[in-house]
């Protein structure tokens, strides 16, 4: 069975691109041998990751990364069981969130600001669909 969780959560420190980098490259070696596939957008202030896989092992990963001291405040904001993946070509794509054009972040939220906090999970996985059909996701499966 194959599911779809998505989280947010905010950085302890200051993100430097040896953190990113190094999360990035553990993510997709691991996620590979586990069957995982997402994308983790990122910013100075927040995380915010899709992960797809089986239950079991979508489940194990996210109880490591809640345990993970770089970041607090871990967010589910959406979980659920699905047909297919929406993210299968990317073992751990990335977005840099400051990056994205302003306007397309208004499209989903109350500013032109990513803040998951605040706005629903299926607002946050439109964003991330958009994301995926404007190519703004790099890195490959």
């Amino acid at each position: 069975m194959l599911v779809r969780l998505l989280y947010a959560s905010r950085p302890i420190a200051p993100l430097t691109t040896t953190i990113v980098d190094a999360i990035l490259a553990r993510s997709q070696e691991s996620n590979q041998a586990r069957g995982i596939t997402g994308i983790l957008c990122y910013n100075d202030e927040l995380f915010l990751q899709v992960l797809e896989g089986g239950r079991d092992e979508v489940c194990e990963l996210f109880n490591a990364i809640v345990r993970d001291r770089r970041h607090d405040n871990v967010r589910i904001l959406c979980y659920e069981e699905i047909p297919e993946r929406r993210f299968g070509g990317w073992t751990m794509g990335q977005v840099n969130v400051s990056r994205i054009n302003p306007s397309l972040l208004l499209k989903y939220s109350v500013k032109a600001k990513l803040d998951p906090f605040t706005c629903s999970g299926r607002a946050s996985m439109a964003l991330l669909d958009e994301l995926i059909a404007t190519a703004s996701v790099v890195g490959r499966g």
